[in-house]
């Protein structure tokens, strides 16, 4: 009997193989003809065929580019989505402003934009938590109207409670309140924090990273935006989410360094676009919204709303950053709290470096997480080598996501320098040409370049043999990171 029993056990494990290795080759056509960079495609299918096991679960977990429904629901022009969104761009077009275009390097990214850059803003930078909440919880109360309001994390702590107690507030005051989060994002929000917004009649959904049929398994399309919109008129948009530490601090990395932005103007309506776009992804829905633009009096700052993700047909974030270090011919100073770019930014970076142009890094000292704080050194050797100068934040925990271009454009938004943000994630990007934002933005990097180390390649060969390893081996996983 137990030759029997073998054979038996012999069939049944070669027949698991097969089919496990079957699966490892259709995932592995799939990853060649949907993976954005050849790496990524090569990393795939040697592992969706040598480990098929553990390669095809976690491909079509976090494998996927592509956010298959929203790609065709955003491209198809005779789709419902389609027809609103062009008549919401020809409204905001009549807007734009013609000095954007004598800058040739600004057409691309309005092409990316898919709108011009909105004259006739006035914007306001804000540092760290307790000027945002300010801000933002004012422009809340003062809402007549309505509210758009989106993040991708919501606690429900001090700060997610006094979100919503204002939401709540205006709810029952008769303004209409638009409330979206993402599903994984705020894993960890209770129900009872939304079914209270639900019965106050606020209107209350998480953005579906999951929905769609080639989407069932996947965790990698989060949206990753913080856009609130009062009435049309406002909107703020930045890299504060709703929680306890963006304005208290984080107890293991310390303070939270970050940085938003308050628009008032026509743009405030491109990041109302924004908001219509995912919405109708979560809900099928289209909200009738007023488009007539707020225009303050004796402001005329251009800002073009630059939202990215994975159903844009180009790599809108990474191209977005490469513009803007193509286009600095004096400096280019850009803060991002994960450091994993791709190989396009990374060379535009050497390029700009060696071509005298100063470029400056700024990133954390204390990471919230190790394994992009370990991919960040398979880069930074090379570029320190190039010139480029990397500074450690150590006044905290530096989450803000910014750049500034020469003296003249500087931009605020949700987008890290990563593989994450830049092809997986939504995202969203304020970019402003004024002079004296600019100047505005210069002050807010000196102050955190003065709370900050400038990294010498020295330490990078110094690190021990350990170190490496970690870094090399947290580089294999840049895709995903």
């Amino acid at each position: 009997m137990l030759p029997f029993k073998l054979s038996r056990f012999w069939r049944r494990l070669l027949l698991v193989v097969g089919v496990a290795h079957l699966f490892g080759l259709v995932s592995s056509l799939d990853a060649m003809m949907s993976s954005r960079t050849s790496q990524g495609a090569v990393a795939w299918i040697v592992s969706l065929n040598t480990l098929p096991y553990v390669a095809v679960p976690a491909y079509w977990v976090f494998g996927r580019t592509k956010f298959q429904g929203y790609v065709s629901a955003r491209r198809d022009e005779n789709s419902v989505l389609g027809q609103a969104l062009a008549e919401k761009l020809a409204e905001l077009r009549a807007h734009g402003v013609p000095a954007a275009h004598a800058d040739k390097h600004l057409v691309g990214v309005e092409q990316l934009a898919k709108l011009p850059f909105l004259g006739g803003n006035r914007v306001e930078l804000l540092i760290d938590g307790e000027q945002t909440f300010e801000s933002l919880f004012a422009g809340i109360d003062a809402a007549e109207r309505y509210l758009l309001v989106q993040f991708y994390i919501v606690r429900a702590d001090e700060v997610g409670l006094a979100l919503q107690a204002r939401l709540i507030e205006k709810a029952r005051e008769g303004v209409q309140v638009f409330f979206l989060y993402d599903e994984i994002g705020s894993y960890a929000l209770p129900n009872s924090y939304l079914q209270t917004l639900e019965e106050a009649g606020v209107r209350v959904h998480r953005f579906h990273s999951t929905r769609g049929a080639g989407n069932r398994f996947q965790l990698n399309f989060r949206n990753h935006r913080k856009i609130v919109v009062a009435d049309g008129e406002r909107a703020w948009v930045g890299g504060l989410n709703v929680g306890d530490e963006y304005l208290k601090g984080h107890p293991r990395i310390g303070p939270w360094r970050d940085t938003h932005l308050m628009i008032e103007g026509p743009a405030a309506l491109a990041l109302q676009l924004v908001f219509l776009e995912d919405w109708h992804w979560a809900t099928e829905e289209i909200p009738e919204l007023p488009w007539s633009p707020l225009i303050p009096s004796g402001h005329g700052t251009p800002v073009l709303i630059l939202p990215s993700g994975p159903a844009d047909r180009f790599e809108t974030a990474s191209l977005m950053i490469q513009q803007a270090i193509h286009a600095a011919h004096e400096r280019i100073w850009i803060s991002s709290p994960y450091f994993v770019p791709d190989e396009g930014v990374l060379a535009m970076l050497k390029l700009a470096s060696l071509s005298g142009i100063e470029v400056k890094i700024l990133i954390p000292e204390r990471p919230d997480n190790l394994l992009t704080y370990f991919a960040a050194y398979a880069f930074l050797d090379s570029l320190l080598e190039a010139g480029v100068e990397v500074y450690r934040y150590e006044g905290g925990f530096l989450h803000g996501k910014a750049f500034l271009v020469d003296e003249i454009g500087a931009a605020v938004g949700t987008v890290n320098l990563d593989n994450r943000s830049f092809r997986l994630n939504f995202e969203v990007t304020a970019m402003v040409m004024d002079a004296d934002f600019a100047a505005e933005i210069d002050a807010m990097f000196k102050a955190d370049f003065a709370r900050a180390r400038q990294m010498q390649p020295e330490e990078i060969n110094e690190k021990p043999l350990w170190h490496r390893v970690a870094a090399r081996t947290a580089y294999l996983f840049a895709p995903v990171l």
